[in-house]
């Protein structure tokens, strides 16, 4: 196995860790049935893509292996970077502190829906590596890059995001939690923002970005934004 493998590998088992102490540590027990489901549903998704990614296409894998806090070059981004995780941790100790204290009751149908929206997110995303190669884990222009205006990115230029704001908002769903819900709004803010600012990234750097631009209208959600 080489090296990229090994560091995707580990990256995966760290934040794997690092989720699980963010739910049980909170709930203080592991009877809660909801998010086992969540982490093997989460697990087996990242872990497909992830060997898709090695037997197809080890460049992409390489570059998502680069990202993480500080791992950008600008410094709003590293800032973005830093909120955003901060929001995503929130929403699993927010969630796992209301199946605690039992502040929201979800039925098991919710909670269904919460995993399904977990998984299509991820499917989202996996589509989208499939379409672009580029898609790197920090905002960067690689020396053979190009504009990609095929598949998701003829309805939007960020299709990516979509899917992760799908899995986000499924999340605290998965976990038997409304009140999680209220990290999806930090998480969104900084999902704009990052988008905006990566928007001016590319516009500047990537040959062709504006262009684009000017032929997909729509940065997120298509016919509204």
């Amino acid at each position: 196995m080489n090296q990229t493998n090994k560091r995707a590998l580990i990256g995966l088992v760290q934040l794997l860790v690092v989720l699980a102490a963010s739910i049980f540590l909170p709930a203080w027990t592991l009877d809660y049935w909801q998010a086992w489901i969540f982490l093997a549903l989460f697990t087996v998704s990242v872990l497909a893509i992830t060997f898709y990614l090695m037997k197809n296409d080890p460049k992409l894998l390489e570059r998502r292996t680069h990202a993480g806090l500080g791992a950008e070059r600008e410094r709003s981004q590293n800032i973005i970077q830093s909120l955003a995780a901060i929001a995503f941790v929130a929403m699993f100790v927010v969630s796992a502190l209301d199946h605690s204290f039992a502040w929201s009751a979800v039925p098991p149908y919710v909670v269904a829906l919460g995993d399904l929206m977990v998984a299509l997110g991820l499917y989202f995303v996996f589509l989208v590596f499939k379409e672009n190669t580029f898609t790197s884990g920090i905002i960067e222009i690689d020396e053979e890059q190009k504009v990609v205006t095929t598949g998701p990115y003829a309805l939007v230029r960020h299709p990516m995001y979509i899917g992760a704001l799908v899995m986000i908002i499924g999340v605290p769903l998965a976990l038997g939690s409304l009140w999680g819900l209220l990290a999806v709004v930090p998480m969104t803010l900084a999902l704009v923002w990052r988008l905006l600012d990566e928007e001016k990234f590319l516009a500047k750097n990537l040959a062709g970005y504006s262009d684009y631009q000017s032929k997909v209208r729509h940065r997120l959600l298509p016919l509204i934004w």
